[in-house]
């Protein structure tokens, strides 16, 4: 009898290697992105202008993120993503890759989906690239996803997908690196929602699942007709008054619908149970018009595409029934970068041998509540546009040209006199509380002249600036800045080449260079 129970344990042991190896016990990973998403305009952060029900319920039974960042603009979030990098070390930190632009996320740089399928995962991309495609080589099945469906672009039509840039025009969708042409007429965050579902649909249960989804919204489409929705959607805010808050407000809604759609076909399917959902932005909101978008940032500073809270302070949240105590709000500070080496953790990888990384893995912070390894966060140094921003603890530096974009933008649509019906949604505590605003509050900083400093914790509005009598701090966070920028790689991006204009394509936007005639040539 005891040489059976010997026997039965030597199975049992060898049971549980062979599920382990065929990867069943790896988490489903899910990474949703959304495109220029303000702080403001999900109800879980206090609004009730945009009700996102699908989008609240997640972050509320899952762990939202209060002292979340993300970078200022598109490319250079979505590189951190893909790499654990900060972007002034993959050269990724000026502005965004330009459709006629020869550059792209480096190929020496390793992404995660690259990472995840030595692990045995299946890797899935839907939706926006926006890394880079001149060469083939750059594009998302080049870059370590099995499949792809959705544009390289950073933006374009949500119906008949073609995209105006740099005085071009051409078609961009793309199914695993061919153009792909049935999807004319169709929304698009309607059509990666069905995309990404079918992915979850058709997945075999016994391997890990990585399934990457960039959504469109809620960035603007073409200048022409810049916020585009269903009528159906439209409908639903009939209150809002002001007519582009409100398309804004029905792109919102449409992607909180198909988040919502995601979440319940992981619960169909049995996939929800051994899944983790991330959830973030790549930017703050383009608010006022800015690129064409009424996005919303309020009561932050700012908005995309500056330093300010309002262009850096991300929407995010994680949701899965692993999390150990879920229905939280987290205050730790966490950063972009730090996705990479979680996921890689949570897939069973040794974080401990990856180099180069400028990212933490942060699971148990997340998971368990326990402190967050960071206490600095660089937010960005651009060294064409001279201005850098670096928070340490509880403040922030603002170093050189003060952008456009400073101001604090109420919501369009609704009267400032109904300023406290706008934050009534939402837990108490993830909504942002100011101190007074001072009269000098937009003429207190002027970092081209002197650095300015402010303390986010008291003051996250960024209302007062406290360098005047906080000159040894302001030399402390200096020299960490100057730090940061002595590791710095020279911006990668390139200037316009006319040989990537569509009219000589077809008609589309298509990889232009032939990495190896170009280095043959050479």
């Amino acid at each position: 009898m005891k040489n059976y129970y010997s026997m039965l344990c030597v199975t049992l042991m060898t049971l549980v290697a062979v599920f382990d190896t065929c990867g069943a016990a790896k988490p489903h990973i899910i990474f949703i992105i959304a495109d220029d998403l303000g702080w403001n305009d999900v109800s879980f952060h206090g609004s009730d202008q945009i009700p996102t029900p699908n989008i609240d319920k997640l972050a509320n039974d899952g762990v939202s993120l209060f002292n979340y960042y993300v970078s200022p603009i598109c490319t250079p979030t979505r590189s951190a993503v893909m790499t654990g990098r900060h972007p002034i070390h993959t050269g990724m930190q000026h502005q965004t890759v330009g459709g006629p632009t020869p550059y792209g996320l480096p190929l020496n740089e390793t992404t995660i989906a690259q990472r995840l399928k030595t692990l045995g995962y299946m890797t899935h991309m839907v939706g926006k690239w926006h890394l880079g495609y001149f060469a083939e080589e750059y594009t998302p099945t080049r870059r370590g996803f099995d499949t792809h469906i959705g544009y390289y672009l950073g933006s374009g039509d949500y119906f008949d997908h073609t995209s105006k840039e740099k005085g071009y025009w051409g078609y961009d969708f793309w199914q695993n690196g061919e153009i792909y042409k049935p999807v004319f007429g169709q929304y698009s965050t309607e059509l990666y929602t069905t995309a990404a579902m079918e992915v979850l649909q058709q997945h075999d249960p016994s391997k890990p699942l990585f399934l990457y989804v960039a959504y469109q919204a809620v960035h603007s489409a073409n200048p022409d007709q810049p916020l585009q929705a269903p009528y159906k959607y439209i409908k639903r805010f009939s209150t809002i008054k002001n007519t582009k808050r409100r398309t804004f407000a029905a792109m919102v809604s449409a992607m909180d619908d198909s988040i919502g759609y995601i979440a319940q076909t992981l619960k169909d399917t049995g996939l929800y149970n051994n899944s983790v959902i991330f959830f973030t932005t790549d930017n703050g909101g383009p608010s006022a018009g800015f690129d064409y978008n009424y996005a919303n940032n309020w009561p932050l500073r700012g908005r995309k595409n500056t330093m300010w809270e309002g262009g850096v302070r991300g929407t995010g949240f994680v949701n899965s029934p692993l999390l150990e105590k879920p229905g939280r709000i987290s205050e730790d500070m966490l950063h972009v970068c730090d996705w990479f080496p979680t996921m890689y953790k949570l897939a069973g990888g040794n974080v401990g041998e990856l180099t180069n990384l400028d990212g933490y893995d942060v699971w148990d912070t997340l998971s368990k509540g326990v402190a967050s390894p960071r206490t600095e966060i660089l937010h960005n140094i651009d060294p064409i546009f001279n201005f850098s921003a670096l928070r340490s603890g509880d403040y922030k530096i603002v170093i050189g040209r003060n952008n456009a974009g400073s101001g604090w933008y109420f919501p369009e649509g609704v009267d400032k006199d109904e300023s406290v019906s706008v934050r009534k949604f939402g837990r108490e505590r993830e909504m942002v509380y100011c101190p007074p605003k001072p009269v000098n509050a937009s003429t207190n900083c002027n970092s081209t002249i002197a650095p300015c400093l402010f303390n986010i914790r008291n003051d996250p509005c960024e209302f007062y600036n406290i360098a005047p009598w906080n000159q040894d701090l302001v030399k402390e966070l200096q020299a960490r800045v100057q730090a940061w920028n002595a590791t710095a790689v020279t911006p990668a991006n390139q200037p316009i080449d006319p040989k990537a204009d569509p009219k000589l394509h077809g008609g589309y936007w298509v990889p232009w260079v032939n990495l190896t005639q170009s280095k043959a040539i050479v």
